[in-house]
C-alpha cells in the first residue's frame, strides 16, 4: 500500500480510471461512424453551433465567416472533414472535444456507449467519497463528455461521488498553472492534492504546481520510461486519508 494525506485526489481518466481501448477502440470510432449524420440532425442546434467558433481556432483560421462558406451542407462537410483530421492527428482541442462529447451524449443515452472502468475503480471512488475526501476529474475530453462517461458506467451512475470536473479550458494538461488552477477552484492548497495519471509529462506539471503524485500503470499503457513518482496498478494499493487523520 502506498499511504498519501491529502484533502482532494484528481484523476486522470484514460488509462487511470479506465483502459486506454475503450477510449480508442468505442469512443473515437463511434464519432467517426455517426458524426456526419449527428451534424445533418442537429445543424442547427445551439450545442452544436456554440462548437463552430472553438473549432475556427482548433484549425488555425482566423475567423468563423471566413472559414464557412457556402450553404449549410458544405459548411456541415467542412465542419466534418476538420473534425476527422483533429482526431486523425490526435489533436486534443477544445472544440474538437465538445463536439466529440455531444456526439457520445447520443450514444450514451441511447445506451450504445456504456463507460468502461477498471475493476478497482467504483469501489475506491466510494471509499474516498465516504472518508471525506474529494474526488475530481481532469481530462482532456470536454467536461461534457466526462459527465456522460462517469455517469453512465457499467458500475452505474458514480457523478454523485465526484466534486469536480475539469478539461483543457482550465488549461493543458501540461502546464502546472492548470493544476494551480485547478486547486483553487477545489478550495484546496495544492500540497493537499493527489494527482493520479498514466502521463509523465502531466505528473511532472502537477508536480511543479505543489501536488502530490503517482503513476497509473494500466493494462494496455504505452510503456513509461524510468522515473521517480511512485506507481501502482491498482487504486485498491492506494491508502488515502485526510490531513492530520
Amino acid at each position: 500500500m502506498i499511504q498519501f494525506q491529502c484533502d482532494c485526489v484528481l484523476l486522470d481518466i484514460e488509462g487511470t480510471t479506465s483502459s486506454i481501448s475503450f477510449v480508442y477502440d468505442v469512443m473515437f470510432p463511434f464519432v467517426r461512424d455517426n458524426l456526419k449524420s449527428f451534424l445533418d440532425k442537429n445543424w442547427a442546434e445551439p450545442s452544436v453551433q456554440e462548437c463552430l467558433p472553438l473549432l475556427v481556432s482548433d484549425v488555425g483560421q482566423p475567423s468563423l465567416d471566413g472559414w464557412l462558406v457556402g450553404g449549410p451542407e458544405q459548411q456541415r462537410l467542412m465542419v466534418y472533414e476538420a473534425v476527422i483530421a483533429l482526431m486523425d492527428a490526435d489533436v486534443k482541442a477544445t472544440g474538437l472535444k465538445q463536439i466529440q462529447g455531444l456526439v457520445w451524449k447520443d450514444g450514451f443515452e441511447s445506451g450504445e456507449i456504456v463507460a468502461h472502468l477498471f475493476d478497482d475503480v467504483a469501489p475506491a471512488l466510494r471509499k474516498w467519497h465516504d472518508d471525506g475526501i474529494q474526488i475530481r476529474i481532469y481530462s482532456s475530453g470536454s467536461v461534457g463528455a466526462q459527465l456522460l462517461f462517469f455517469g453512465n458506467t457499467r458500475e452505474g451512475n458514480l457523478l454523485p461521488l465526484l466534486s469536480g470536473h475539469y478539461d483543457t479550458q482550465v488549461g493543458g494538461k501540461r502546464e502546472p498553472a492548470s493544476y494551480t488552477n485547478i486547486a483553487t477552484d477545489a478550495k484546496v492548497s495544492a500540497g493537499n492534492v493527489l494527482f493520479v495519471s498514466d502521463v509523465i509529462t502531466e505528473l511532472a506539471a502537477a508536480q511543479s504546481a505543489g501536488m502530490q503524485t503517482c503513476l497509473s500503470l494500466r493494462p494496455g499503457n504505452e510503456p513509461v520510461a524510468a522515473n521517480d513518482f511512485k506507481s501502482i496498478s491498482s487504486f485498491s494499493e492506494l491508502a488515502l486519508s485526510l490531513p492530520g487523520k
